[in-house]
Parts: C-alpha cells; structure tokens; sequence
C-alpha cells in the first residue's frame, strides 16, 4: 500500500473552516492525511466548529496553529478556503499544489445561537460537499 497524501488547509484564524476540512479529511478520506493552519491563527478552535463536526459523529483533535509550523514541510496539496484568498491568505511558499475555494466565515456569524450554528451546519456541509473535488 502506497504512503498517504498530505493536504494542508489555510485560513485566516484556523478556529472554523480549515478546522472543519481537516476533521471532515481525517473521517471520509482515509487515502489523506490533513492538517490546517492560519496566517493569524486565534489560539482556539471555535465551539461552534467542534459541536457541528461532533453532530455528525466527528471527533475534533485539532488545535489552532501557525501556517509558520508548516512552512518547511512537503504537501501533495494546499488548499486555501478563506473567503478573501488576497488580503486574508498568504502566498504558499511551500511545496505542493495550491488550490483556492472560498467559504464563508462562519465565526462572523451573527444572530442567535442557532442562528449562528445554522452557519457553521452550512459551512461545514458546503466543504464536506467540495472536498471530493477538491482532493483530486
């Protein structure tokens, strides 16, 4: 059996949506070995991320790290999902494919509490429903 392939997620935070792509990774895509930074990372995972991923049976293992950790590493794949790829995510100077999707931040939700984790059910939906495309 061949090694796994490595993908690293970037985001601004690292506290929802690379968090999510990681975990989702880690659950559905065994062939895959997936980490997740942030270009300013908060120092947490959100709440709201670890109850969305956990109603669908997902342990979160995670924690909120530097894009600073992973800049010597090699990845088959880097995909950067904040929603402002420019201002908000860095140029890989790494090694590894780069690819783009945006999602919306779902941290800046606003609204009641189950308003707001009515968008962190979508987000972590809409990328469960691109990481299949995303991961060839």
């Amino acid at each position: 059996m061949s090694a796994r392939r490595t993908v690293l997620f970037l985001c601004h935070g690292n506290s929802c949506r690379s968090q999510m792509a990681e975990t989702i990774v880690h659950a559905h895509f065994p062939l895959w070995q997936a980490f997740s930074a942030g270009v300013n990372p908060v120092g947490n995972v959100h709440p709201m991320t670890i109850l969305a991923l956990q109603e669908l049976g997902m342990a979160h293992r995670g924690r909120s790290k530097s894009v600073d950790e992973f800049r010597t590493r090699v990845f088959d794949l880097v995909i950067a999902v904040c929603d402002e790829a420019n201002e908000e995510c860095p140029v890989w100077l790494g090694k590894g494919e780069l690819k783009h999707e945006s999602f919306r931040d779902p941290a800046k939700a606003q609204g009641t509490e189950e308003e707001r984790l009515a968008v962190f059910r979508a987000v972590r939906d809409e990328i469960a429903a691109a990481l299949p495309w995303l991961l060839t």
